[in-house]
């Protein structure tokens, strides 16, 4: 019998991981009955009743695992480390234990894993949030699908179904800050996508913080492509060429006697702003890429799995 991983990655979710272990069981007892299946739990560490309410399902069913961090190191980091337990042919990196990704979509992806796809990538055709966050969403996705050194379906996220081989591949990778989205695109082989809307979050409050999803998407832009590093030379030079030729009109202007202008000054304030603003420019970017070397060189201690349940 082939063996389906899911892994619900949670932090103070005490109103949803009922919800979402139930909803899991009932479309594995029903659709996908022929399959085998476990239910990881990854818990970063939460401060509310999320911990007890795991162990007590955990003791109630055998499929429902469950992993207690030491402490919180994101959504991406602690996936990361459930990856490294999970054990079934196939795996579903990320269901959100809102359920903001249905797990309606989960008997598709196996179907089409079975047909040969070794990835199946969930897509997010609508959104049922407010027009703001939609509309930076879609400028991000169609911004890295594009400049991304791999093939990454518009708004595709971590909701995917991945064969165990790829996983297996990508955990390879000793990265601090894995994009799993990016290293699973990155390893080629046959894929697919399946269509659905991502719904509103029915219980609860979301833990990320905006400041939390800035991190997250220059993390992928970053690791993803070298594009970014090159389009700031590139507007390096067309600024330094703007100066030029700016100071070059100045020059003409003091030339043939313009009086409203005061020697000096033109060309001052031109280089200050011009010059000025490629080095800002150029250090910020390169900031970030410091930033991500730093983080892979000098890296924090190491995170406790404290608890381990059904393993």
């Amino acid at each position: 019998m082939k063996k389906l991983t899911i892994i619900t990655p949670c932090f103070n979710e005490e109103h949803n991981v009922v919800i979402c272990a139930e909803a899991v069981r009932k479309v594995m007892n029903n659709q996908l009955r022929d399959f085998d299946y476990e239910h990881i739990f990854a818990d970063n560490a939460s401060t509310d009743s999320t911990a007890k309410k795991l162990r007590v399902m955990a003791g109630e069913d055998p499929k429902i695992k469950i992993i207690i961090n030491s402490r919180n190191v994101g959504p991406f980091r602690n996936v990361w480390n459930a990856l490294k337990s999970a054990s079934g042919n196939a795996i579903i990196p990320f269901l959100p234990a809102d359920l903001q990704d249905p797990v309606d979509v989960i008997p598709e992806f196996v179907k089409r894993w079975e047909h040969g796809d070794l990835v199946v990538y969930g897509v997010r055709t609508k959104r049922q949030e407010n027009w703001f966050m939609r509309s930076t969403r879609n400028i991000y996705y169609r911004i890295i699908s594009h400049f991304a050194e791999a093939d990454i379906p518009r708004n595709a996220g971590e909701f995917l179904l991945a064969d165990k081989r790829v996983i297996d591949s990508i955990l390879e990778v000793d990265d601090a800050y894995p994009y799993i989205r990016g290293l699973v695109a990155q390893t080629a082989v046959r894929s697919s996508f399946v269509e659905y809307r991502w719904a509103k979050r029915s219980n609860g409050k979301s833990r990320l913080r905006f400041v939390d999803l800035i991190d997250q998407g220059i993390n992928g832009f970053v690791s993803t492509s070298r594009m970014p590093a090159r389009l700031t030379l590139l507007a390096g030079f067309s600024m330094a060429f703007l100066g030029i030729v700016g100071a070059l009109i100045t020059l003409i202007l003091v030339i043939f006697g313009d009086k409203s202008i005061t020697p000096g000054i033109p060309t001052i304030i031109v280089s200050i702003f011009v010059f000025g603003g490629v080095q800002l420019f150029f250090l910020g970017l390169i900031g970030e890429y410091v930033l991500s070397i730093h983080g892979q060189v000098r890296r924090t201690p190491s995170m406790f799995e404290v608890e381990k349940i059904n393993f």
